[in-house]
C-alpha cells in the first residue's frame, strides 16, 4: 500500500470508520444524488486528484471529475469539482475531501505567493522537511502546484550534515571526510553552516551544497562571495515574505523554507450536494 492510500484509509478510518450514523439513518442505501465543491475564496488549487481518491475509496462506483488541474488560479463561486453517485458515500467522503483540497490548496496558493514575491526565475525556492506526519507526499505535492520545488523527501534521498551531525563528528571538516569515504561519488553532499569559518571549513572539505542557515543578509553576501562558484549555495532559515526578494537577490542558488507547508492556511470552500438526478451547478 502506497503513503497516499494508507493516509486516505486512516483519514476516513477517523471520520466514519464506525460508521456514518446521521447519513445511514436519514438516507436508503441505494439513493442517488450529485455533489459539487464550490470556491469561497479565490485560490491556487491543489489536492483535486486526492478527492477523487478519497470518494473512490469509499466507494468505487462514484463518478468524479476534477474542473481544474494542480496550480490553476480559482475565483471565489468557482465549482472546481464534481461528483455523482451514491449519497451515503457522497457524505461520507465530503469531510475528508475537503479536508485534503483545503489544506493542500493553501499550501499551494501560500507557495505561489513566495515564488511572486522572490520574483528571481534563477534561484529555485525549495520546502523542507516541515511537514505534517504522514502528509508529506500530498504537501511537497501541493508546493511543486504551487511553483516551487521538494528539497529531499526524507532522509533516505539526500545527504544534509546539520549542526547536530557536525557536532557528533567533531566539526563540519570531520563529518564531509566521514560521509565522503562511505559514500557513492555520485551522491552529492550537503553541509549546514551557521557561520563564515563554517562555510571555510565546508568549502575545504569539498562540500557539493552549502547551505547558509539563519544568516543575516551582509553575511550571506560574504559568504557567496567567499564560495565563488565552489558548492551550490542554500539560504534557509527565517525566509519571510518580506526579505524573500532581497534574499534572492544576495547570488544564492536555493532558497529553502518550511514556512511553505507550516505556516499554509486552508482555503475555504464547501461542498453541496443534491438528492436525485438534478443537475449540481455552480458558479
Amino acid at each position: 500500500m502506497d503513503a497516499l492510500t494508507e493516509l486516505i484509509s486512516l483519514a476516513l478510518y477517523e471520520d466514519s470508520g464506525l460508521g456514518d450514523l446521521t447519513s445511514e439513518s436519514l438516507l436508503d442505501r441505494n439513493e442517488q444524488g450529485k455533489g459539487i465543491i464550490v470556491a469561497k475564496e479565490p485560490f491556487i488549487v491543489a489536492g483535486l486528484d486526492v478527492a477523487e481518491k478519497v470518494f473512490k475509496t469509499v466507494d468505487a462506483t462514484v463518478a468524479t471529475e476534477a474542473l481544474f488541474p494542480d496550480g490553476a488560479p480559482v475565483s471565489s463561486g468557482d465549482t472546481v469539482f464534481k461528483v455523482q453517485g451514491n449519497l451515503v458515500s457522497m457524505l461520507k467522503g465530503e469531510r475528508v475531501a475537503l479536508n485534503f483540497v483545503q489544506r493542500l490548496s493553501g499550501i499551494a496558493t501560500l507557495t505561489r505567493t513566495y515564488v511572486e514575491r522572490m520574483d528571481n526565475p534563477k534561484v529555485r525556492l525549495c520546502d523542507t522537511r516541515k511537514t505534517i506526519p504522514g502528509w508529506r507526499v500530498v504537501e511537497k505535492a501541493a508546493v511543486r502546484a504551487g511553483g516551487a520545488f521538494n528539497h529531499r523527501m526524507s532522509l533516505y534521498d539526500g545527504i544534509l550534515i546539520k549542526d547536530n551531525h557536525a557536532a557528533v563528528a567533531g566539526g563540519v571538516k570531520n563529518a564531509v571526510l566521514a560521509v565522503k569515504s562511505r559514500v557513492s561519488h555520485l551522491m552529492k553532499i550537503e553541509v549546514e553552516t551557521s557561520t563564515l569559518d563554517e562555510v571555510k571549513e565546508a568549502v575545504a572539505a569539498g562540500a557539493d551544497v552549502i547551505m547558509l542557515d539563519n544568516m543575516e543578509i551582509p553575511e550571506i553576501e560574504q559568504a557567496v562571495d567567499y564560495i565563488k562558484g565552489r558548492a551550490v549555495v542554500e539560504a534557509s532559515g527565517n525566509v519571510t515574505l518580506e526579505n524573500i526578494a532581497r534574499l534572492a537577490k544576495t547570488g544564492v542558488d536555493v532558497i529553502s523554507s518550511g514556512a511553505l507547508t507550516h505556516q499554509a492556511r486552508a482555503v475555504d470552500m464547501s461542498m453541496g450536494i443534491t438528492r436525485g438526478s438534478a443537475a449540481c451547478d455552480g458558479g
